[in-house]
């Protein structure tokens, strides 16, 4: 577990969750404000040469010379927290999602009036990651070190911390890292491939990259940067991130090559082994089974459709927890409702876990199933709903 303060991590995914729920009014929340804060807050955690539509007003240029040292521009990117380092991982996972978010509710941001400031997001964070893969092997995973940088409380503007920055090679691989950097690039892709089709392709070439990187040489990124054993430890290795960049890769490309990874290394990999309670920039076993589960019921399993079959059952396992209806391990809940995985920093376990629920809810609406869990009686969409609405209320009286 990160042993850092990360503010970040709860907003990167309160954002994803609150995508569907700004429709609907039916709260006394404003849905929609707190979705404009959301995406602000990222503006916030810029790092590099500000722009001139820059909306936090407060903040100024930083982080100018990173990578000068090393030959390479790493200029921009996001801060983590309320620190100033930039952790190549969580921030990858970050892209991730907001783009698995505008994905999935693209029309609910745009009727919102935030398309845009979530593209300019999305775009911020993946022109660094390019910047961080300057060779087909090499990937920079981190800028400064949480140390230093901890021990000494500025504002980025005026950082005078070492900025040195770290990177995994095939003589120092890293996976895990390679491989949510590939998920970014390659769901980053399908968010830009209708207004920007030339960055869309740069973005998928990059993903393929590093994918083959990942799982040509593999291993685990903080055995190869240590310094960041302390914040963030890669605790579930690396086989869960293999599977999640081939999922994005197959949803960016259709290119059947993706799937069949996916399929012929599920009980390698653990894809179909692990029966899990959490969603993190860590683990992203649960996130794999939820995409695989909607390539399944979207009529595309074809001779994979047993092997994704197991993987929606592994789904189905974690939604079922977060419902409190499977037979054994649960998803547990504080008196007030809220889930609740672990005592530090719970809230990205919850934002995650409600973002999983939303989508699969609607998929499976879309498709007229129903959720099935322990004992055999289907569950139907609108609870999965009703239970992600309860939990992103708990979010937003939380921060604002």
């Amino acid at each position: 577990m990160a042993q850092v303060n990360l503010l970040s991590q709860p907003r990167v995914v309160v954002f994803a969750a609150l995508l569907l729920h700004s429709l609907e009014m039916v709260l006394a929340i404003d849905y929609s404000s707190a979705l404009s804060k959301s995406i602000l807050f990222y503006e916030a955690q810029r790092s590099g040469r500000l722009p001139a539509t820059q909306r936090a007003t407060w903040r100024g240029d930083s982080g100018l010379q990173d990578g000068i040292a090393e030959g390479v521009d790493l200029q921009g990117g996001y801060y983590d927290a309320g620190d100033n380092v930039k952790f190549g991982l969580p921030m990858a996972f970050t892209i991730t999602m907001l783009s698995w978010s505008t994905i999935e509710y693209g029309h609910q941001i745009a009727n919102n009036g935030q398309l845009e400031y979530t593209l300019e997001a999305i775009k911020w964070g993946t022109d660094y990651l390019l910047k961080a893969h300057p060779e087909a092997n090499v990937l920079f995973g981190e800028v400064g070190d949480g140390f230093s940088d901890h021990n000494c409380w500025q504002r980025p503007e005026d950082m005078s911390t070492p900025r040195q920055a770290y990177k995994i090679d095939t003589s120092n691989p890293g996976s895990d890292l390679a491989g949510e950097t590939a998920s970014a690039m390659a769901a980053a892709s399908i968010v830009f491939k209708a207004s920007n089709n030339g960055y869309s392709n740069l973005l998928l070439s990059h993903a393929k990259q590093l994918f083959t990187f990942a799982d040509t040489y593999r291993g685990k990124y903080d055995s190869s940067i240590r310094i960041a054993q302390k914040f963030y430890a890669s605790s579930s290795g690396y086989a869960d991130e293999l599977l999640w960049a081939a999922m994005w890769l197959y949803q960016a490309t259709g290119d059947e090559y993706y799937l069949k990874y996916v399929a012929d290394n599920a009980q390698s990999l653990g894809g179909t082994g692990w029966s899990m309670r959490e969603f993190s920039w860590d683990v992203k076993y649960a996130g794999v089974q939820v995409l695989a589960s909607k390539v399944l019921m979207q009529g595309q399993g074809g001779k994979y459709t047993n092997t994704l079959r197991a993987y929606q059952f592994k789904a189905e396992y974690f939604l079922c927890a977060c419902l409190q209806k499977n037979n054994g391990a649960q998803v547990q809940r504080t008196p007030g409702g809220l889930m609740y995985v672990r005592a530090w920093n719970n809230m990205q376990y919850v934002t995650t876990a409600s973002f999983l629920l939303t989508v699969y809810s609607d998929y499976l609406s879309s498709t007229r199933q129903q959720l099935q869990c322990s004992g055999s009686y289907g569950v139907d969409p609108s609870e999965l709903l009703s239970l992600a609405r309860s939990q992103v209320a708990n979010n937003i009286q939380w921060f604002w």
